[in-house]
């Protein structure tokens, strides 16, 4: 299976909400990219698609946030959505479209990533529990499934704080 990972063009828009929605059934991570897109979070060199021929099967977002604690505001990333198409689950098109974001996150210089995401398929990208960076999430979710990564070793060594999502994600 050849699968091409590129940046989302104009024209696929529609078939990105359209994979989203498919792949979570509803319609709110659709939506949410909307809204992202006319964000100051949103970055689009990191909305990446992955192709198999002329049609997209998955998508990935990466979109600025913020980490703060009393003093100090630190900008990161967050992986979210990224989804396949039902049918090509399982065949490590997710794990494509990951490699590729991260890879593209370090060459425009961000430093660290955080995920809200499934504890035992994360870690294998070596996202490691954000507790232990003394990050912490702004809702209530296990530890497990709150995670961060350092694009740069030692970049969250200094940094704490909770996350502060762009005001999209509070939308959905």
């Amino acid at each position: 299976m050849n699968i091409q990972i590129r940046t989302e063009h104009k024209n696929d828009i529609s078939a990105i909400s359209m994979i989203n929605d498919m792949a979570f059934g509803q319609e709110s991570e659709g939506n949410l990219i909307v809204k992202l897109r006319k964000s100051k979070s949103f970055i689009k060199d990191l909305s990446l698609v992955a192709c198999m021929g002329n049609e997209i099967i998955g998508h990935i977002l990466f979109s600025k946030i913020i980490i703060k604690n009393d003093t100090e505001e630190f900008e990161s990333l967050a992986l979210a959505p990224m989804a396949v198409i039902p049918e090509f689950q399982g065949l490590g098109i997710g794990s494509q479209l990951i490699n590729k974001g991260l890879q593209k996150a370090i060459k425009l210089g961000y430093e660290s990533v955080i995920v809200l995401g499934h504890d035992t398929y994360y870690p294998r990208f070596k996202f490691k529990p954000a507790s232990q960076f003394k990050i912490t999430c702004p809702f209530d979710v296990p530890d497990t499934n709150f995670m961060a990564l350092e694009l740069k070793k030692g970049s969250l060594d200094t940094i704490s704080g909770c996350v502060i999502y762009p005001k999209e994600f509070k939308d959905m």
